[in-house]
């Protein structure tokens, strides 16, 4: 047993770490395709923003070009003083310079080195975008263009921008995204956990199952040994007559019948859990086996003093297993007798109830106290009367019901202590006719 329970935990703690595995690998995936996704879009984005400052760039020389040959035409036929449009020409966050092709400033006065080396590039290719990287950690964005005045004469338009707009755009997606992204991977976190855990939720059910059959095994189990081992040690503690080693032996035997049953339900049930028992319906007659199955039952029946009769008997053409059903009626009428002292009676009816294939039990036993009738079908339970009386591991009408949800049957039981149980197994109606 202490192994069983130490065998039950270690499956349990295997599934618990499996569960944590399946979580984590389901972040770390979600995570990934987060990353990918991010690292994408960041990209795209990127592109976009930095695209979107060169195009302001360029628009802003194109007014500078423009004020430029306003100025020229205001120069030209002006005959005081002039307002200068290239002075007055104000586009906010923007630096705006006016130089000849060999880099020499027309306004204003105090361009940088590099502002007039991108000059005189723009004036040898045409236009230059470039970035410049300032000591104290800024990086600024130009965009030069070479424009011809109605004069002939060549100049270069620069348009400068703090690039600070661009990181400052960076800055705001990529805390965004970083904020959703840990909030996603938290939701993941969490909704993985819980479908993980509704997923292994039927191996845990089957482990807590299974440690629960094994126990409630070894116990049945344990009785029958016990008492084969204690037998045969008194019977070899010392010489005896041969007449009570043949009641040894009978006691052995009995005990030995009585395991095997055991391990014959077992067996049953253990083969029903696997799906390894195949099931051969088949056209057949409720009646007939039930009949059949009634003429056995009464034999035992017979021996104990109690009469068993049939008392309604109609042809009832089923689809089904003949040696399962003939088992599971086996199983009603045995405990049927099992449970009916001397004197007592058992009622069986077979017909077509409504055009529904029936069978029914009715005796007049001991009967099931009310709130045993809901466990009567769970495997190894024994009401205290049935402990009393029989010698079973409890396994019957679990098997019973096994036979009946395996051909889609009902199968219901109402009692009442001192008073007599019924059991009534309705299948379903045959689709083709006989």
């Amino acid at each position: 047993m202490a192994i069983e329970a130490s065998s039950s935990r270690g499956g349990l703690q295997r599934l618990v770490r499996l569960r944590l595995r399946l979580t984590i690998w389901y972040v770390a995936t979600f995570g990934l395709i987060i990353f990918l996704l991010g690292t994408g879009l960041f990209a795209v984005i990127t592109y976009q923003i930095s695209q979107q400052l060169d195009d302001s760039l360029k628009s802003a020389t194109i007014e500078l070009v423009r004020a430029a040959r306003i100025r020229e035409l205001e120069e030209a036929g002006a005959r005081g003083r002039v307002i200068d449009a290239v002075d007055e020409l104000n586009i906010p966050d923007r630096i705006l310079y006016l130089l000849d092709l060999q880099g020499n400033p027309i306004k204003p006065s105090n361009p940088d080195n590099w502002v007039r080396q991108a000059a005189r590039d723009a004036g040898r290719v045409g236009q230059v975008t470039r970035g410049y990287d300032l000591p104290e950690d800024k990086t600024l964005r130009l965009h030069a263009v070479r424009f011809k005045l109605a004069s002939g004469h060549e100049l270069v338009a620069v348009a400068v921008a703090d690039q600070v707009e661009l990181e400052d755009k960076y800055a705001d997606l990529i805390t965004a995204f970083v904020v959703i992204a840990f909030a996603a991977l938290f939701l993941v976190a969490a909704g993985g956990f819980i479908l993980v855990r509704k997923s292994t939720a039927p191996i845990e059910r089957s482990i807590q199952y299974m440690r629960r059959f094994m126990a409630d095994a070894a116990h049945e189990l344990r009785t029958p040994i016990t008492i084969l081992r204690t037998r045969a040690e008194v019977a070899l503690q010392q010489p005896r007559e041969a007449a009570n080693y043949v009641d040894a032996l009978r006691g052995v035997e009995a005990e030995a019948r009585r395991l095997g049953s055991i391990v014959d339900s077992l067996l049953v049930l253990a083969r029903a859990d696997t799906g390894e028992r195949q099931i051969d319906k088949e056209r057949i007659f409720l009646d007939d086996i039930a009949v059949d199955a009634a003429g056995a039952a009464e034999i035992v029946a017979r021996q104990k003093g109690v009469q068993l009769t049939v008392d309604e008997f109609e042809e009832t053409p089923i689809d089904g297993d003949p040696g399962l059903v003939r088992q599971l009626i086996m199983i009603v009428l045995d405990n049927a007798v099992k449970f009916t002292d001397a004197g007592g009676q058992v009622h069986v009816r077979v017909s077509m109830h409504g055009g529904v294939p029936t069978f029914v039990v009715e005796d007049t036993g001991v009967g099931i106290r009310q709130e045993e009738v809901s466990r009567v079908f769970q495997r190894f339970f024994r009401g205290d009367t049935a402990r009393s009386r029989t010698d079973g591991a409890g396994l019957g009408l679990s098997i019973a019901g096994w036979i009946a949800r395996e051909h889609d049957a009902e199968i219901s039981l109402t009692s009442e202590a001192g008073k007599g149980t019924q059991v009534i197994i309705t299948f379903p109606r045959v689709t083709t006719p006989v």
